[in-house]
C-alpha cells in the first residue's frame, strides 16, 4: 500500500494519503497526530504509512486479508509478522528505525463510530491511528487478554485521547 519516493513522502518523511472522497479528512491533522504517536513511542519517522480508503476498499481489504465479511474502521498491515511484544519499550527498541507497516482507515466507518460514541471525527481518527500503530508493533486485542487495551489506554491518556 505504501509507496515511497527516495525513502520520503512529499510531506517530509511521513506517508499519509487520502484515496477516498466521501468524508472530508484533514491530512495535516492526521499527520500531526501520527507524528505525536511516533514521537511518544520513539520509533523512526518513516516507520508508518497511513492511507484513508473508501468503504468499498475497506470491505475488499477486510475480506482478502482477514477473511471477514463487511467493512471495518482500521486495518494494519505489518511489514513483517511479529509475535506478541514483551513490552512497548522492548518492541520499540527492537524495531527502532525499521518500517513497521501500513495502516488503512475508512473515514466513512470512523464517522459512523464517532457519532455513535459521541466523539468528533478527528478524535476517532486519532484513536484509530494509535490503535493501528499498536497492531503494527504486534499487539492483538483479539488474543492478548486485555494487554493491548491497557497499553492503548495509557497512551490515550498521554496523548489526550482519554
Amino acid at each position: 500500500m505504501a509507496t515511497k519516493k527516495n525513502g520520503r513522502s512529499a510531506s517530509g518523511g511521513w506517508q499519509v494519503k487520502n484515496r477516498q472522497r466521501s468524508v472530508r479528512v484533514s491530512l495535516r491533522t492526521a499527520e500531526r497526530f501520527l507524528r505525536r504517536v511516533i514521537g511518544e513511542l520513539g520509533v523512526g519517522s518513516d516507520s508508518v504509512a497511513l492511507c484513508f480508503v473508501t468503504d468499498r476498499e475497506m470491505v475488499r481489504l477486510n475480506e482478502t486479508y482477514r477473511r471477514k465479511k463487511g467493512t471495518t474502521d482500521v486495518l494494519s498491515f505489518p511489514a513483517e509478522e511479529r509475535g506478541k511484544p514483551v513490552s512497548v519499550r522492548t518492541r520499540v527498541r527492537e524495531l527502532r528505525g525499521e518500517f513497521l507497516g501500513d495502516i488503512a482507515i475508512s473515514p466513512a466507518v470512523a464517522r459512523r463510530n464517532a457519532h455513535s460514541v459521541g466523539r468528533s471525527l478527528s478524535g476517532e481518527i486519532h484513536a484509530l491511528i494509535l490503535h493501528g500503530v499498536l497492531h503494527l508493533l504486534g499487539y492483538d486485542h483479539e488474543t492478548d487478554r486485555g494487554e493491548m487495551d491497557r497499553v492503548e489506554g495509557r497512551l490515550r491518556r498521554r496523548l489526550g485521547l482519554a
